[in-house]
């Protein structure tokens, strides 16, 4: 089997080059941030993601986790990597060093998360959601709440989950029926969550379970739901580890992938009801639990992104090594590794081509995270807040979705092979399915994309971001005479005036319609996915082209960008008529049926 390396030189490139440090290294804070710290972390980050994980990530499928007596005990391996992760800092990575972080940028955070969920999805998922929770409880938390959760979280001496889901309650969190009942300074938790990742196992010394339930006098509906922290274990008042509270496992799920990744089923209460500390206010639990929400899909389209580069590498050294065949029009030729075939070499340009341009929007996207967290700037912050939020629901959507194209055509390359399980290209394709599900399903995102991030700010930050794409449209005007940068202008403008046209039609027709604008938000979603990483790569492109003119040493590097955004602009780029289409026109068969039909 192929080992998992590091994409070091494109991810170096997206956060030097074309995403741009100097925004970066501006921010308070950032000042020593540069090219050489950033390699160095993607170095030290490859060798464990290599040396580690990749070797985990098979076997670990094969094997499972394992249930007995409510204990889990994760798949051979698992433990000593989690305790070379915890002893490596690599948990703390973006977090504050008050609580004993290093409060480095998330766009070199998100470097090290695909480099962790390429190797091991299934491992990468419980650090994962212990960043989602060091961030409610950060934001959120009391002062006391802080002082005993946080710096065990970061160092991953602790892990976190997040328990929404319910047996009756799964995207309609208004339906949760989870039970928090006041005790003095503290609240016993009753209830059952389902679908919990990571909700036990042995890795680390304590769980810390973020935890969704109502009040005996709450509202119905979400606005009367409140959050708390429910520790696996109680923390005695010198910080260290006490009785085991009243919360456990009682089965974890069978899956289709992700073996290695225990999905537990969880009951609170069962005897004298689970301790919980509540988190800021009652009733005001969702608006917590999405600072948790948000981030967690920012980092699962980073899995697309990371899953779909794990396909691409193995399918690409198969298709170098395996002979079937002669070339095409080589008459009776050597036979030759299938490589040589054109519809090989086409499927893995369409995986190569989308996982950078993939790749460029999430760190993009991370960028404006960073800003939008730390810029000196009230209203700079407010306006890159804006852009993240509209484009996290993209990056989640679009990057997810895309990696079930991608590792479906990674088995493809495979041909039959593919469907043995032996060659681990069928693995990817089982992981990467729960991606677009998990955090809320692509249908959540892009209504959350067309009705709360387009429709109810009459399409400005869209049309923000639509004007940034205009202006390297005008960039290119300047290399009119390179044919290739040429045609990739001519594809990017149809592609920018088909976004900006859908963007317009949701505008005017969602707040008269919003049934008839919500059919066509997947693929507003998807079409807002294919243009940004069109207007990445061909961003990119330009940088290629001017190193090249500069006669750069990474002559190589930047020959083969030209060639993978020009593939992308000629073969994805053209997609966006579709989408356009089904924005605009595709609504009436959808809307007009009536339930009976199906």
């Amino acid at each position: 089997m192929s080992v998992y390396q590091a994409p070091a030189d494109d991810m170096e490139f997206v956060v030097n080059e074309l995403v741009g440090l100097e925004p970066i290294q501006a921010l308070p804070g950032n000042e020593e941030i540069n090219a050489d710290l950033v390699s160095s972390i993607i170095e030290e980050a490859g060798k464990f993601a290599t040396g580690v994980l990749d070797p985990l990530n098979w076997p670990g499928d094969r094997e499972g986790a394992k249930l007995e007596n409510h204990v889990v005990t994760p798949a051979t391996g698992f433990s000593a990597a989690y305790k070379q992760f915890s002893d490596g800092g690599w948990g703390g990575l973006a977090n504050d060093p008050e609580w004993g972080g290093q409060g480095l940028p998330h766009i070199i955070q998100a470097l090290t998360a695909e480099m962790w969920n390429s190797s091991c999805m299934s491992f990468a998922l419980c650090p994962m959601l212990t960043a989602g929770a060091i961030q409610a409880i950060k934001r959120h938390g009391s002062d006391e709440l802080k002082e005993i959760f946080l710096k065990k979280l970061v160092s991953s001496e602790w892990s976190g989950t997040m328990n929404l889901t319910e047996p009756q309650a799964g995207s309609d969190l208004s339906a949760v029926r989870a039970k928090a009942i006041p005790e003095g300074d503290q609240y016993r938790i009753f209830g059952t969550k389902i679908y919990i990742t990571w909700g036990e196992h042995t890795m680390a010394d304590n769980i810390v379970h973020l935890v969704l339930a109502r009040t005996p006098d709450a509202p119905e509906g979400v606005k009367g739901i409140s959050l708390f922290v429910v520790p696996k274990f109680l923390v005695n008042a010198d910080g260290s580890i006490g009785p085991r509270n009243d919360v456990k496992c009682v089965s974890i799920e069978e899956k289709l992938g992700i073996h290695a990744s225990p999905t537990c089923v969880m009951a609170f209460g069962d005897d004298d009801g689970a301790i919980g500390y509540l988190v800021g206010e009652e009733n005001r639990g969702l608006q917590y639990m999405f600072t948790m929400m948000n981030f967690a899909r920012l980092e699962v389209g980073i899995e697309g992104v990371a899953i779909s580069e794990r396909s691409y590498q193995r399918a690409a050294e198969f298709a170098k090594g395996r002979i079937q065949g002669r070339s095409i029009g080589a008459g009776s030729g050597e036979r030759v590794s299938i490589i040589h075939h054109p519809d090989v070499r086409r499927m893995l340009l369409t995986m190569k081509s989308q996982v950078e341009a993939m790749r460029a929007v999430a760190l993009q996207t991370c960028s404006y995270l960073d800003r939008a967290l730390h810029h000196a700037d009230e209203a700079e912050r407010a306006n890159y807040q804006s852009l993240f939020d509209l484009l996290t629901p993209v990056v989640k959507g679009w990057c997810t979705e895309q990696s079930i194209e991608i590792t479906s055509m990674g088995v493809q390359v495979h041909g039959g092979m593919g469907f043995i399980e032996e060659t681990g290209a069928a693995q990817y394709l089982r992981d990467a399915r729960i991606t677009p599900i998990y955090e809320g399903t692509t249908g959540i995102q892009a209504n959350d994309l067309i009705g709360r991030k387009v429709a109810s700010e009459h399409g400005v930050t869209a049309f923000q971001l639509i004007g940034f794409m205009r202006q390297t449209l005008q960039d290119l005007d300047a290399f009119k005479d390179h044919s290739g940068l040429s045609v990739m202008r001519d594809k990017f403008e149809i592609s920018v005036e088909a976004l900006e046209e859908s963007v317009r039609w949701v505008v005017e027709i969602y707040s008269k319609d919003p049934q008839t604008a919500s059919a066509g938000s997947v693929p507003l979603l998807k079409l807002f996915g294919t243009v940004a990483g069109g207007w990445m790569l061909v961003r990119s492109a330009i940088i290629a082209k001017k190193g090249l003119d500069a006669g750069s040493s990474n002559a190589k590097f930047y020959r083969n960008k030209l060639a993978t955004s020009r593939f992308y602009a000629e073969n994805i780029l053209p997609l966006s008529g579709v989408l356009k289409d089904q924005v605009v026109a595709g609504h009436k068969t959808i809307v007009a049926l009536d339930e009976s039909y199906f």
